[in-house]
């Protein structure tokens, strides 16, 4: 149920949004993946749930372009 309001809430959004949206998500998951290499990462699940919501956003924009040709 999180996942499907996560997944409304991105549909609700222009493509410049879900753009930024991208680029922050992007920007977190190097940081996380910096903090497991330095062994600094308490909660390592978390770059697993970065990643899907990435491949949502991802999904959305592509759904959106698509919708628009």
């Amino acid at each position: 149920m999180k996942t499907n309001k996560y997944v409304t809430e991105l549909e609700g959004k222009t493509a410049a949004e879900l753009n930024n949206d991208l680029v922050s998500a992007k920007k977190e998951l190097f940081n996380l993946r910096f903090q497991n290499a330095t062994n600094q990462l308490d909660n390592t699940a978390r770059i697993k749930e970065v990643r899907k919501n990435i491949a949502r956003i991802q999904t959305v924009m592509n759904g959106k372009i698509k919708a628009e040709a």
